[in-house]
């Protein structure tokens, strides 16, 4: 399964033409791009007392807890969270334009 996902992120980023060492290097370094981007627009939609509530969830490490917080505070967080992995996915494809 996970070559599966692997190869339908490299269809996605346009990145398929290269080797698959390359592409497994990409993705991993535009997993963590992405990651960073989504928790960007995240917080950036919270009050800064939300704000803080956050970080101290993301610090402690539970998952749980921060997908609770999410939930209750922003019910639109997975949207929010596409839709800037989304322009990750643009950017990422317009830098590789030639």
């Amino acid at each position: 399964m996970q070559d599966e996902l692997t190869a339908l992120i490299a269809k996605d980023l346009g990145i398929t033409s290269l080797p698959v060492e390359e592409q497994k290097t990409l993705i991993a370094q535009f997993g963590e791009i992405a990651l960073k981007a989504a928790t960007l627009a995240i917080v950036g939609k919270l009050s800064p007392e939300k704000r803080e509530e956050f970080a101290k969830l993301a610090e402690a490490g539970d998952s749980g807890a921060l997908q609770t917080f999410l939930t209750r505070e922003m019910p639109d967080h997975e949207s929010v969270a596409k839709d800037a992995v989304a322009e990750e996915v643009k950017r990422f494809k317009a830098f590789q334009a030639p």
